[in-house]
């Protein structure tokens, strides 16, 4: 008998592991688009120039806003009807919110028109620890230097560069393009809501908007050797909560069981230890989806049973920590601490301040729910100190979706296109009440250490990556 029950289920896990391999063996990439092969002629000497003069307006974003030199802005606005003579005379442009730079280029039908974003402020630089000056436009050994070359002058550079080159050769797009330009993205100021507002207001209801996320990158995905072109269909939330702890004070030398700072240092251990559950989004579902396709076979035996294996992709994610991990929950990290000014007195008040980016279900009430629910603990006050909830997700089965890969293919030609879950914030969050077609791509083939350069030191972009942004953005204009 015993025998007989072994058999049924070894019989039965025989079963279980043929099915996952048969299930990966049938994880077959899917028919990729064709790339067209036409090429686009574009002035390099042109845009090196146009982006270094744009570089040179030391347009820094504060939240303290006494430090900003509006000066710098109001240069910049004035620099683009010079840089830019045939937009100007094209497109019609108006000033919304504090500095925000909205154009009109009407096509030739009536629909939905199509905004292309970016931003125009930057983060501040510390001069000393950069090799060469944040705002002098540098070019050398074919590397432009310049705080803004990433994000996101170079994005805006190409925009403008390339409906420049289209208008001069008489080409007029089928339905408006918007050209959204904010000043406030890097403080989330009140500029691109009052953008929105105006399109509300209008009652226009853009086919797609296009604005800052993922991009061409390699070695991110687990098992694939291929440059892959991330498209951000949806981006995290952002909420700052701080727990807070008073007591009596007191002197050190006759401290109680437990000081404040012992109890805000065990709910942090507490919320550590905790993390927030998994959740598989649409976003990173159709990610894994495409490009666990073109992972080798022992990822694909993973990734093509997540219906049975996602809690072993959970824990491996929860392991590697980093983007691997953020992809399947809202993750808290703690960033401030505060507590007594010295060794030997106990503080009146101590505090832990965190900062958690959401994701799926999740939000900022929700969020603060799980935290105070983790500490367990009445002598600690949670509290929420600014937020804004994950962004839905946007369609990926429409024709704006299909143009906007087919762009992207056919201008990085050998690179794997997929959705993509942006764990960073943007403006276009806020388009997301205005139309369910928000896509975040930076329109850049970049590496894990120009990644890293973003609001960091050295910020630099190749030439051959910025002209390849004017490219894409020609092709992209060329098909709305």
């Amino acid at each position: 008998m015993l025998w007989y029950i072994l058999g049924g289920i070894a019989g039965i896990i025989i079963i279980f592991l043929s099915v996952l391999v048969i299930r990966a063996i049938g994880f077959k990439p899917r028919p990729e688009l064709t790339p067209s092969s036409r090429e686009v002629t574009l002035d390099e000497e042109r845009i090196v120039r146009d982006m270094q003069e744009m570089l040179r307006c030391k347009t820094v974003s504060y939240n303290d806003e006494t430090l900003i030199d509006q000066g710098e802005f109001e240069k910049f606005r004035n620099l683009l009807p010079r840089l830019y003579p045939r937009i100007h005379e094209t497109c019609e442009r108006r000033l919304l919110g504090v500095n925000g730079i909205l154009y009109c280029w009407k096509g030739q039908k009536e629909g939905d028109p199509v905004v292309l974003m970016s931003h125009y402020d930057v983060v501040p630089v510390e001069e000393s620890q950069w090799e060469k000056p944040a705002f002098a436009g540098i070019l050398e050994d074919g590397m432009l230097w310049g705080r803004g070359t990433l994000d996101t002058k170079g994005t805006l550079c190409g925009i403008l560069e390339a409906a420049e080159k289209l208008i001069q050769g008489g080409f007029v797009p089928e339905h408006d393009i918007y050209f959204a330009f904010s000043g406030q993205e890097e403080i989330n100021g009140p500029t691109c809501p009052a953008m929105v507002d105006w399109f509300q207001e209008q009652g226009i209801h853009p086919a797609m908007v296009v604005d800052e996320g993922g991009a061409v990158v390699e070695q991110v995905f687990p098992g694939v050797d291929r440059e892959c072109a991330l498209i951000g269909i949806a981006e995290k939330g952002l909420t700052n909560i701080e727990f807070h702890a008073k007591s009596g004070g007191g002197h050190a030398s006759m401290p109680p069981v437990h000081t404040i700072v012992g109890e805000l240092a065990q709910a942090v251990v507490d919320v550590e230890n905790h993390p927030f559950p998994r959740q598989l989004t649409k976003p990173v579902r159709e990610m894994l989806d495409v490009l666990g396709r073109h992972s080798t076979f022992a990822y694909k035996l993973l990734f093509a049973n997540l219906w049975c294996l996602e809690g072993l992709f959970d824990k491996v994610c929860k392991k590697s920590g980093g983007e691997l991990n953020a992809m399947l929950r809202t993750t808290c990290a703690m960033t401030k601490m505060e507590g007594g000014k010295a060794f030997n007195v106990i503080p009146p008040k101590a505090s832990v301040g965190m900062n958690l980016r959401l994701m799926g279900k999740d939000t900022v009430e929700s969020a603060r729910d799980y935290l105070e629910q983790v500490i367990h603990n009445p002598n600690i006050q949670v509290t929420v100190y600014e937020g804004r909830n994950p962004s839905p997700d946007s369609d990926t089965s429409c024709k704006e979706w299909e143009i906007l890969c087919q762009t992207v293919a056919d201008t990085w030609k050998e690179a794997l296109v997929a959705p993509y879950l942006m764990m960073a914030c943007s403006d276009s969050w806020y388009y997301c009440r205005i139309t369910d077609r928000v896509y975040k791509f930076s329109a850049m083939k970049l590496s894990k250490e120009e990644r890293g350069m973003i609001h960091g030191n050295n910020e630099r972009v190749p030439v051959k990556t910025l002209v390849k942004t004017v490219e894409f953005y020609v092709r992209l204009m060329e098909k709305c």
